[in-house]
């Protein structure tokens, strides 16, 4: 899913975008390092406005490739984890669930969780997603992916899992995991994006980041207690896809109430109009 994330073994070859890359042909820094590096290298006059082009046409194709794709969750979790772990049993179990409800299922493309529920979803007759990171070893997309792109940049890779997501359902993962947690848990705190539901999936595993969000963050007056309500913690992969569903359900709920109200109110200006 990410660097952290990934498998710590070196791999045999290197991702740029959709090119792969073996050998001496192997760049000693990733696209993301070379875009916020600040050296002091004058290159970058000559260097970014394509960069730009380049940063562009990652966002055109992930808006062409994603834009028809329907309801769909993003599931986040660890490539550690084996085929044989609990975790991996449950991450399928998300992905079955989530396409059963009517989703697609969006993972970042690699082994591990995100394997799972791309395996789970794919079995399940689904359309099973995963988007791809240029990594600095080989990590290829998982073979339960339907519809795969890669990215160089993490902010482009991030927008999609964003855009395109009616929710969130996290499992246990380290840096890369938790980065792609915080990153939806500000966006819907912040009202950037609307109240989409984001799903912890093992008490065991969160209770403890919990506890600390709702102790010293909430004591220190960091964040309002209301916002604990913004993430919920189950261990069954039923429970967290019926949170979603739920609250699915809701939100298209108020959408069409929204509308109704305008409607109406459109009517009411259009009489007072004409009188």
């Amino acid at each position: 899913m990410t660097s952290d994330d990934a498998l710590e073994a070196p791999g045999t070859g290197y991702r740029k975008g959709p090119v792969l890359l073996r050998r001496s042909q192997i760049p000693k820094t990733t696209s993301d390092q070379r875009l916020l590096s600040g050296d002091g290298d004058t290159s970058w006059l000559h260097d970014d406005p394509w960069r730009v082009m380049r940063i562009q046409s990652e966002f055109v194709e992930g808006f062409g490739a994603l834009a028809e794709i329907g309801p769909a969750v993003s599931v986040f979790g660890s490539a550690r984890v084996a085929v044989d772990h609990p975790d991996y049993e449950i991450g399928e179990a998300v992905g079955r669930g989530l396409v059963e409800a009517g989703y697609a299922v969006i993972t970042g493309g690699g082994p591990g969780i995100m394997a799972a529920a791309n395996k789970g979803a794919s079995e399940a007759g689904g359309l099973s997603i995963g988007l791809g990171i240029e990594l600095p070893f080989e990590q290829s997309m998982n073979q339960w992916v339907d519809l795969g792109i890669s990215f160089r940049y993490f902010f482009a890779r991030k927008m999609m899992f964003v855009k395109y997501a009616q929710g969130f359902v996290v499992l246990p993962g380290g840096f890369g995991t938790l980065d792609e947690l915080f990153e939806a848990l500000t966006l819907v705190q912040t009202h950037k994006v609307t109240g989409f539901p984001i799903v912890l999936v093992g008490s065991a595993y969160w209770s403890g980041l919990l506890e600390w969000i709702a102790g010293p963050v909430v004591d220190r007056g960091m964040i309002n207690p209301a916002d604990l309500e913004l993430l919920k913690i189950v261990d069954d992969p039923d429970e967290a896809v019926r949170i979603v569903c739920e609250r699915g359900a809701e939100l298209r709920a108020e959408e069409l109430d929204a509308v109704r109200r305008e409607a109406k109110a459109r009517r009411r200006a259009a009489e007072g109009n004409g009188s």
